[in-house]
């Protein structure tokens, strides 16, 4: 199985998606049988180095709001020291 195959929530896959497509409307009973097999393996590879690029863009992501929270909590640890 593979996620929905639309064009824009996939860019980097954008043209395997295309062939892929392409290539079951030209052989509606041989897709069955292997004949777009090919392009199935390459669009998941796509679709497993599309994930790796978001998955470490998110965790680049936390860290930066991970940073921040901490600042933020010493800041306000240090504010109601000063205040008692």
């Amino acid at each position: 199985m593979h996620p929905p195959l639309t064009l824009h929530r996939h860019p980097m896959c954008a043209e395997i998606i295309e062939l892929f497509q392409k290539c079951h409307n030209e052989h509606p009973y041989g897709k069955f049988f292997g004949e777009c097999t090919d392009l199935k393996i390459k669009l998941d590879k796509c679709f497993r180095q599309e994930k790796a690029v978001k998955r470490k863009a998110n965790f680049e992501e936390s860290k930066k709001l991970k940073e921040q929270l901490q600042a933020y909590r010493k800041e306000t640890a240090a504010a109601t020291e000063n205040v008692m």
